[in-house]
């Protein structure tokens, strides 16, 4: 079976981590890329050995490509996608979708107007860490789920020497976009994209945010930062509540704790793909309840057991939402992160963030049908 061709899209500081978890998914290869800094474009092409496009439409007519990879900053990313979904290409995106919740909406509309697939990070939810989580709520091993505390904090990244930050063919860290969109689009949707396949479709949302640094970019000529904090409530429809917090200004955390009526799932940092999962049963002793010490449970998946060794060392398998991609698009089905899915997630994301130093309340226009556990997992 001929592995299925991707063309990237943005040769950015994120495009490396892509680049350097293909060797993980020999079912797909690399055959072009394109960036609309040509200079960047070039040493991407020349540190991986890939062709590199002159253009973006150059990329979509090569028929070669079956599916784009969408790095391209989040204010491009909705003009990008379009136009790979009208040349008739699949879609994997970068996170968000798009900037605006009805611009994501009309990328999903296309793509099921095109017959098309399309796709977004974060795929963290198809890694092991998620997947044990996952499993151990179906099994019922804590009983009812009650509430769950998710933390996605960062560090004060502003005081860090972001600046001289490069990926592995020297691009920057894109600083001023990442502080300009703020950190709840750019990292709460880790977790925004494991809790409805969790707990269903979010009903309601209500959410407070801020830009506790206001000056963090008076160097750089840009436009004002995004918020920097934000804290979300969220209703899903099984009843669970959850609390999300995600910031760059509190000490890092990327915990979760889940709590249910039988114990507690806890996860200390769903970045990394092989993090190990913590259950903590409650015992019932003469009336009185207590709590039994933390048992360590991870479940590996004979295939990718031991195989998670990334050159650059990131704990994440950048890839795995694309390879998801593809043998969805073999097998004619909608890939696990599917377009409404990821609508959904999206506008999780954007909701939060946009409740602005006034907080808002508001329910979900979006939902998708239940989302499927990988293969190795069910």
């Amino acid at each position: 079976m001929d592995p299925t061709s991707i063309g990237i899209v943005g040769c950015g500081f994120v495009a490396d981590f892509y680049a350097d978890t293909l060797p993980l998914h020999p079912e797909l290869h690399l055959a072009a890329v394109t960036d609309r800094d040509p200079a960047r474009a070039q040493a991407f092409a020349r540190y991986h050995g890939v062709r590199c496009c002159g253009s973006l439409r150059q990329l979509l007519d090569d028929p070669e490509i079956d599916i784009v990879l969408n790095l391209t900053n989040p204010a491009s990313h909705f003009e990008v996608s379009r136009a790979a979904l009208l040349a008739g290409k699949h879609v994997y995106s970068e996170k968000p979708l798009a900037m605006d919740v009805q611009e994501a909406g009309v990328l999903v509309e296309l793509a099921l107007a095109q017959g098309r697939q399309l796709s977004a990070a974060p795929c963290s939810l198809l890694g092991e860490t998620a997947q044990t989580v996952w499993q151990a709520l179906r099994q019922q091993r804590i009983g009812r789920v009650r509430l769950v505390y998710a933390e996605m904090e960062d560090g004060l990244v502003h005081r860090m020497p972001y600046r001289r930050w490069r990926s592995a063919s020297g691009a920057p860290w894109p600083y001023k976009d990442e502080f300009a969109v703020g950190s709840t689009i750019e990292h709460a949707g880790y977790y925004l994209s494991w809790l409805p396949a969790f707990f269903g479709p979010a009903r309601q949302v209500t959410a407070f945010s801020a830009c506790l640094v206001p000056d963090k970019l008076a160097d750089a000529a840009a436009g004002d930062p995004g918020p920097d904090f934000s804290v979300a409530c969220l209703r899903f429809a099984s009843g669970v509540v959850a609390r999300l917090t995600c910031s760059t200004v509190a000490p890092r955390d990327r915990s979760l704790r889940i709590i249910g009526d039988e114990g507690i799932l806890q996860v200390p940092d769903c970045w990394d793909y092989r993090a190990p999962v913590y259950l903590r049963r409650r015992l019932t002793i003469r009336r009185r309840t207590v709590m039994c010490p933390w048992k360590w449970r991870c479940r590996l998946p004979r295939a990718a057991a031991g195989s998670i060794r990334i050159r650059h060392g990131h704990p994440m398998d950048f890839c795995r939402g694309v390879a998801d991609l593809a043998l969805a698009v073999r097998e004619h089905r909608p890939p696990r992160l599917s377009a409404r899915y990821c609508l959904h997630v999206t506008e999780l994301a954007l909701r939060i963030s946009q409740a602005l130093d006034k907080g808002a309340s508001c329910r979900l226009s979006s939902s998708f049908e239940p989302a499927l556990p990988m293969a190795w997992a069910q």
